[in-house]
């Protein structure tokens, strides 16, 4: 399973191998954590950079990890002796992961690269030399079937990926296999799809070198791969989401016009979840002049399923443009050639009306809820990953809200989330603060403004009293009418509870 212009691939019906040679990395302490050891912090980092000198400078002597690190993340060749003292070597060459090269010499045919699994798993990533790290080095100068490695887009979607245990789920798009490897742990079975059938060899080759289970692997576009009659309790894709002029690179472009293809692939995930399954995208999607982009999104949501659909970047479309010009290496090309693709791209802009590019995290949960709910925000600031469990609870607590009318939510009772901090805000000596503002230090790390009823109403609950006695105290601390106030108050504690930082007791 190999294309024409791209290294030949190891053999992905050889777990054997793959076995042997996985204990052979490990013995030799080829992990994320011997890198780092290894290298220092300074040259582990610059190789997320694609930048290599500091690495092969930190790799000159001849312990066996020196070695695998010069052979497999470097790609230099290496003496086959002293390869053979590390690895079982011939059966590595005869099952395509080492070739031969000059006189005694062997080289890597694929780039593995140690990735740290959540729960400290020793897992290896597979992909195209020169590919582990995304475009940073100009991946479209090259064949433009190669397969990367992974990126700050992968690891970003692992992270927001609900974890629970789960009987069937998808990986569309698969590239490398990060998201079918994530997905191996707490699915009982991992379909993963992908249009090029290289990377449906490297996923192989991922899982294989990393321990897992093999996955079902199917070639074809988004949901072309899958049966009328399958459904998921899982869906995972980062997909080839970048907004451009044709289809030039397979592993970033996605060939059909403007967002459509994150469009299309949102608003067909929803028929083929199981009730309660979750989707979840990264996605970019367009600012169209005249239209409110929250509600272009939420005119994606397909029926029967609650969204939540956060905005992480805006980009003018200037520098969308050279973002990706770079990721291609263009900008290293004729100066010519690199202005009509520039041109080109804000050509295709202006057709759409498009004034800006918008990068995020789409999460899909089918319900049965006769109204479901769509959350639509713009959140820039920094989160704390994994985001899983937090974004589990989100959907969680919006079936609380649904459940209980402003009646049952005065009877019930509420506790503080963790870490949750107060802050006031106000001119020196002034006898009470123009805002207060609570602060999340966990999971989304949000911030929301409070009148001080509910700052005191937030600082009381603990489970103990319901919050409709809560309200009646503060009442009669304040000299407010408790009619009143229980009245005014509910919605301010929906939004605590919507937005985490009170959670129902019990």
């Amino acid at each position: 399973m190999t294309d024409s212009g791209l290294a030949t691939l190891p053999a992905s019906d050889r777990p054997d191998v793959a076995a042997r040679l996985r204990d052979a990395l490990l013995a030799a302490s080829f992990t994320a954590d011997g890198l780092l050891d290894l290298l220092g912090a300074p040259a582990y980092a610059a190789l997320a950079r694609s930048e290599t000198v500091p690495a092969l400078r930190a790799t000159r002597g001849d312990t066996p990890l020196e070695t695998l690190v010069r052979l497999f993340l470097l790609q230099q060749p290496v003496s086959h002796a002293r390869v053979a003292a590390v690895l079982p070597a011939e059966q590595a060459l005869e099952a395509g992961w080492l070739t031969r090269v000059g006189g005694d010499e062997v080289a890597a045919t694929v780039d593995v690269r140690p990735y740290g699994g959540p729960g400290g798993e020793d897992w290896f990533i597979v992909s195209d030399l020169g590919c582990a790290v995304g475009g940073a080095g100009g991946i479209g100068q090259r064949d433009e079937g190669v397969v990367l490695g992974v990126g700050g887009a992968s690891t970003t979607l692992a992270g927001i990926t609900v974890r629970a245990p789960v009987t069937a789920a998808l990986d569309l798009g698969t590239g490398s296999g990060i998201q079918a490897l994530h997905a191996a742990q707490h699915a009982t079975r991992v379909t993963a799809t992908d249009l090029n059938p290289r990377a449906l060899h490297i996923t192989a080759l991922t899982l294989a070198l990393s321990g897992a289970p093999a996955a079902d692997l199917r070639e074809g576009s988004l949901f072309e791969p899958v049966r009328d009659d399958e459904r998921f309790d899982l869906i995972v894709s980062n997909p080839p989401f970048v907004i451009s002029p044709g289809a030039r690179l397979t592993y970033r472009d996605g060939g059909m016009g403007g967002d459509d293809l994150c469009r299309s692939l949102v608003q067909q995930a929803g028929e083929r979840l199981n009730e309660g399954g979750f989707a979840q995208f990264l996605a970019n999607w367009q600012h169209v002049a005249g239209e409110d982009w929250q509600d272009r999104l939420r005119s994606w949501v397909p029926r029967g399923c609650d969204a939540w659909i956060v905005q992480r970047e805006v980009q003018d479309v200037t520098q969308y443009a050279e973002l990706w010009l770079r990721d291609a290496g263009d900008h290293r090309g004729d100066p010519a050639e690199y202005q009509a693709r520039y041109d080109a791209w804000l050509d295709e802009f202006e057709a759409r009306k498009v004034r800006a590019i918008g990068f995020g995290w789409i999460t899909l949960r089918r319900t049965g809820a006769a109204e479901p709910g769509i959350t639509v925000e713009e959140w820039p600031h920094p989160v704390e990953q994994p985001l899983g469990e937090t974004i589990r609870a989100h959907f969680e607590r919006l079936d609380y809200l649904r459940e209980h009318d402003d009646a049952a939510l005065l009877d019930s009772h509420f506790r503080l989330a963790g870490e949750v901090m107060q802050e006031q805000v106000g001119l020196p000596g002034a006898e009470d603060p123009e805002h207060v503002v609570l602060r999340q230090h966990r999971g989304m790390r949000r911030a929301t403004k409070v009148d001080t009823v509910g700052a005191g109403f937030a600082g009381v609950c603990d489970g103990t009293l319901s919050a409709g006695r809560i309200l009646d105290a503060i009442a009669q601390l304040m000299g407010e009418d408790p009619v009143v106030l229980r009245d005014r108050t509910p919605a301010q504690i929906r939004l605590l509870v919507e937005q985490g930082f009170l959670e129902p007791a019990g």
